[in-house]
């Protein structure tokens, strides 16, 4: 964030109604770069994601564009808490000769904060992909049934309810114990990390660019630069991301591989869809990341955190 010094609790409430604000503008983009990553050759529905966005207005509704919401605005400020907090420590931790913090150490504080988030970050992505795939699985069984009645001795499909965050939970839970609900984790790890390592520094020192003389960076500076850093960062890394999202989705349409780990779905992405692949939903995610960060930005430039904590009611002594 920006320079200007203020408590961890402010910060924490800052990173928390901003990732609630974010999480309600972008999640449609969100929606569509999740289905954009999960489509596989052969069975693809969506050419692009304004294709994608509307194809889903128009089976599911405005609010199918807010499938798997409601488990990321419940989630998102827990994470946004460790998040920052984490990278406050380490960068504590790291500066504690008292000298200014170099570039690796900046590197090695925002490692450590991604790798802490996680520990939120993999659940909230587990049941949320769930829940935003679920429309383009139906979507792709209403076609093949559809093409099944029209083909003599065909049989229609059935179709089968949406389930909700609770069930899928429930049944993970049952089945699998709490591991269920971190599967991918290693994948999450693969893209968390990275992501933290380019964004932390990179915002740091653009927002450094900008620094008035004896004073912090002026509100439109730390803006731009956190949707710069993020959008860096998001499209670095989505190579990481689509493998996550794969390996995490629990329903596959007709005909798509399954994976049993990072590497067999490197490899089978590489060989039946190409490098490209690895770029699935790049531009959306970069639509995704850059807003949140502006608006992180715009929350910490009016310190909500600050003026909630200064009007919260004290005990009397």
């Amino acid at each position: 964030m920006a320079d200007k010094q203020i408590s961890l609790p402010a910060k924490l409430i800052n990173g928390g109604i901003a990732g609630l604000i974010g999480v309600t503008c972008v999640f449609p983009i969100d929606l569509a770069k999740t289905r954009l990553q999960n489509q596989q050759n052969g069975s693809r529905l969506y050419s692009s994601m304004s294709d994608c966005l509307f194809k889903t207005i128009r089976s599911e509704g405005y609010f199918g564009m807010y499938r798997g919401a409601a488990v990321n605005l419940t989630l998102v400020t827990p994470e946004k808490a460790i998040k920052l907090a984490a990278n406050d420590f380490f960068r504590h931790w790291l500066s504690r000769d008292g000298q200014q913090l170099t570039l690796p150490r900046e590197m090695l504080a925002g490692c450590g904060a991604g790798t802490c988030q996680v520990i939120v970050t993999t659940p909230m992505e587990m049941l949320k992909i769930q829940l935003q795939d679920a429309g383009r699985i139906a979507a792709q069984r209403k076609m093949m049934a559809q093409t099944a009645s029209s083909t003599p001795g065909g049989t229609v499909a059935t179709e089968t309810k949406s389930p909700t965050a609770m069930q899928i939970t429930r049944d993970l839970l049952r089945s699998k114990g709490i591991a269920g609900l971190y599967k991918g984790l290693g994948a999450t790890l693969l893209r968390d990390v990275p992501f933290s390592i380019i964004y932390f520094p990179l915002f740091a020192n653009l927002n450094k660019l900008g620094q008035r003389e004896g004073g912090g960076s002026p509100f439109y500076v730390s803006f731009a630069a956190g949707c710069v850093a993020g959008s860096t960062a998001a499209v670095a890394v989505n190579p990481c991301d689509v493998i996550k999202t794969r390996l995490q989705s629990l329903q596959r349409g007709a005909h798509e591989d399954t994976y049993s780990g990072v590497t067999d779905c490197i490899r089978k992405i590489l060989q039946r869809e190409g490098p490209l692949a690895f770029l699935k939903g790049a531009y959306c995610r970069a639509l995704v990341i850059a807003p949140l960060f502006g608006i992180a930005q715009v929350i910490y430039f009016l310190g909500v955190g600050e003026f909630l904590l200064s009007h919260l009611p004290r005990r009397q002594e």
